[in-house]
């Protein structure tokens, strides 16, 4: 048995903020003070809760907040999972969630990044959610903890239109192929500079595709990233 259910008491705002750190690493993502404020403020923070074992205790938190107004957008901050209960579906769960509270408050789009290096993401994001890539940028938190390992922090934007899922690219539209790493995560612990070699070969390779006026339309997990014109 689990549950989605707003984090609406300072114990649970704390226990999500060890949650995410215990998931991101020595760089906070997020203080417990922020994400007090940001659902005192009516915006989306919120836990997953696994009781299987009969003690109900939190496996997975979500954040998000209102983008600018009068364009009915939310940018998703975080959406994390504990390792162990990844793979179980409970992440798009959790996500879909997402989705229908913002349906319920008339947002029609949800934008948020990721690294373009982590594969699980992007057929996730991508493939799975049905999101767009709409940009990309280089070292856009600049040099930190947490996901990257201390590397630079190059990310895809995406965005979600609720009511208009992403379609997977026919194959005869896609005209060039990026791939990546299968776990780029295990291999910045056993080898930071490998790892570090991988981040500026996608950053030269992604930056040639999309200056040819390339798009990312998908993601194959065989093949990577799927550009069509």
């Amino acid at each position: 048995m689990r549950t989605i259910r707003d984090l609406d008491t300072v114990e649970l705002i704390i226990e999500a903020q060890s949650l995410l750190d215990a998931i991101r690493g020595p760089e906070r993502v997020i203080d417990a003070g922020t994400l007090r404020a940001l659902q005192q403020s009516g915006n989306y923070v919120v836990g997953l809760f696994d009781d299987e074992s009969g003690a109900e205790h939190m496996v997975g938190a979500s954040v998000a907040f209102f983008g600018v107004p009068g364009q009915r957008t939310m940018h998703s901050h975080i959406t994390a999972l504990l390792p162990e209960y990844r793979g179980r579906g409970w992440g798009r769960e959790l996500k879909e969630h997402q989705r229908q509270w913002a349906f319920s408050r008339e947002v029609g789009r949800i934008t948020w990044t990721f690294d373009p290096l982590v594969a699980r993401n992007a057929h996730f994001f991508l493939t799975v959610l049905g999101a767009r890539v709409t940009g990309y940028s280089v070292n856009n938190y600049g040099i930190f903890g947490g996901g990257d390992a201390g590397d630079e922090s190059d990310r895809l934007d995406v965005e979600w239109a609720l009511a208009d899922i992403a379609k997977h690219p026919a194959a005869e539209t896609v005209v060039a192929t990026l791939e990546i790493p299968s776990d780029v995560e295990g291999i910045r612990a056993t080898d930071p500079d490998a790892a570090h070699e991988w981040r500026l070969r996608l950053r030269g390779e992604m930056e040639a595709l999309l200056g040819r006026g390339l798009r990312i339309a998908g993601f194959d997990v065989e093949r990577g990233y799927l550009f069509t014109e």
